[in-house]
C-alpha cells in the first residue's frame, strides 16, 4: 500500500508543519482566478510545473502534511483510511491534463516530488519530466546510472540493490557490469544531478511557474520555483493549506487542484484526454525493456537555452528571515528593492464582475503567509 513507502523512510523528526487547515476560494473568486491563470498560460513562453503530493489524492494515495495526510496522523497514531496501492492507482485528472497541455506546448516542462509513478503512467515523455524524489516503478544501475521501467513497484525504499543486472546492453549494446537499485530517495540521499539540474535550468528559464498541490516546505524542490521569481518570471500557486512561498506569488489559487485545471481546460477550448493503458509503459515493462534515462542530448539543448537566457544576468535576491512574515527582496547589490518592479496580480472583485490585472501599490506589503523555514 502507498502508506509502506512512507514506513520505508529512515525516521526523521524534521518533517515539516503539518495538519495546517485547509482554506476555500468563494466559487466567484475560484472562477476568476482559473480565468486569470488560463490567460498566464497562454500568454506565456516557457511554463514549467512543480507538483506534489496534493496531485495525486484523488487517485487514493495520501498526501503527508494534509489535515489527513501520512505524517499528520502518524503523530496521533493513525493511519489514513484511504490508501491504496501503488500498482493499482490511475493517474488523475490533473495528471491527464499536464500531459496534454505539454503535447499543446502550452507546459514545457514538470518538475515532480512525487514517487507514485502517476506521470509515467499517464504518458508524459521523460524529455518533459524531472523526478526528484525518485519513482517506485524506476530502477537505477549504481555503475552507468540508465534507468529502466518497472513492471510492479519497487519493495525496497532508499536505492537498496535488488541484484538484478543492469540492462543498458540492451539499450546501449555495451555491457555494464551494475547491478540495478531502487531509485526511491531516503532523507539523506542527494538528489539525482540531471534531474535536479534539468528542473533548476527550466524553472530559470521559465516565465511562469506553477505550484500544484505542494507546500513547498522540502528544500531543495521547494525552493525551485523560485528560480522563476528570480528572473523576473511570475509564480503562481494552487494549494488547498498555505505554502511557504505564498507571499511571493502573484497568483494563489485555494481549491482542488483537479477542478482547477478542468476549469482552465475549458476556458482554453483543450479537450480533457482520459487515461489509456496503452499509453503506460508500466504496461508493457514485462516483455520489453524500457529505457527511462534522461537523455544527455536533451541536457546539452537546455544548457544553450539557460546560457543565452541566464547567463551575466543579475537575478533577484530573495532573502528569508526565519520568523514568520519576516520577508524581504532585494536586488543583487543589496539595496531592497522598492516593490515597483515587481508587478503583483492582484484580483479584483469590481461592482460589474470584470477581471482585472493591475500592479500592487508602491508600498503594498507582499500577499500571503510564509511558513517557517
Amino acid at each position: 500500500m502507498s502508506c509502506n513507502y512512507a514506513d520505508g523512510l529512515s525516521p526523521y523528526e524534521n518533517k515539516g508543519i503539518l495538519g495546517v487547515p485547509e482554506k476555500f476560494d468563494s466559487l466567484e473568486k475560484f472562477n476568476k482566478k482559473c480565468e486569470l491563470l488560463a490567460q498566464l498560460i497562454d500568454q506565456a513562453k516557457h511554463v514549467v510545473v512543480h507538483t506534489g503530493a496534493g496531485i495525486s489524492t484523488s487517485a487514493g494515495i495520501p498526501d503527508f502534511r494534509g489535515p489527513n495526510g501520512v505524517w499528520t496522523l502518524e503523530k496521533e497514531g493513525k493511519r489514513p483510511t484511504t490508501n491504496i496501492s501503488f500498482a493499482d492507482a490511475v493517474p488523475t485528472k490533473t495528471h491527464m491534463i499536464l500531459k496534454k497541455l505539454v503535447e499543446c506546448n502550452k507546459v514545457h516542462y514538470i518538475v515532480s516530488q512525487n514517487i507514485d509513478g502517476l506521470h509515467l503512467k499517464s504518458g508524459l515523455s521523460r524529455k518533459h519530466l524531472a523526478e526528484l524524489h525518485g519513482n517506485m516503478f524506476i530502477d537505477e544501475c549504481n555503475l552507468c546510472k540508465r534507468q529502466f521501467v518497472r513492471s510492479s513497484p519497487v519493495e525496497t525504499v532508499g536505492k537498496k540493490c535488488s541484484g538484478v543486472p543492469c540492462a543498458a546492453e540492451h539499450v546501449t549494446g555495451r555491457p555494464c557490469r551494475g547491478r540495478l537499485y531502487d531509485g526511491v530517495l531516503d532523507w539523506e540521499h542527494s538528489l539525482p544531478e540531471n534531474d535536479l539540474t534539468m528542473a533548476e535550468w527550466h524553472s530559470s528559464i521559465a516565465d511562469l511557474s506553477i505550484c500544484l498541490g505542494t507546500t513547498l516546505q522540502i528544500v531543495p524542490s521547494g525552493n525551485l520555483p523560485l528560480e522563476t521569481v528570480k528572473y523576473d518570471g511570475k509564480l503562481v500557486i494552487c494549494n488547498l493549506q498555505p505554502t511557504k512561498h505564498d507571499n511571493k506569488a502573484d497568483l494563489i489559487i485555494n481549491y482542488y487542484v483537479d477542478d482547477v485545471l478542468e476549469k482552465v481546460m475549458n476556458i482554453l477550448n483543450i479537450d480533457i484526454p482520459t487515461y489509456n493503458e496503452d499509453d503506460n509503459p508500466i504496461k508493457r515493462a514485462d516483455t520489453a525493456i524500457i529505457d527511462w534515462t534522461i537523455d544527455r542530448r536533451d541536457v546539452l539543448a537546455l544548457e544553450k537555452k539557460y546560457k543565452a537566457k541566464c547567463k551575466g544576468v543579475k537575478k533577484k535576491r530573495i532573502l528569508i528571515k526565519n520568523k514568520r512574515n519576516s520577508t524581504e527582496i532585494t536586488s543583487e547589490n543589496g539595496v531592497s528593492d522598492d516593490k515597483t518592479k515587481i508587478i503583483k496580480l492582484d484580483v479584483k472583485e469590481e461592482q460589474n464582475g470584470d477581471l482585472e490585472v493591475k500592479p500592487e501599490p508602491e508600498d503594498v506589503s507582499l500577499n500571503g503567509q510564509s511558513a517557517e523555514e
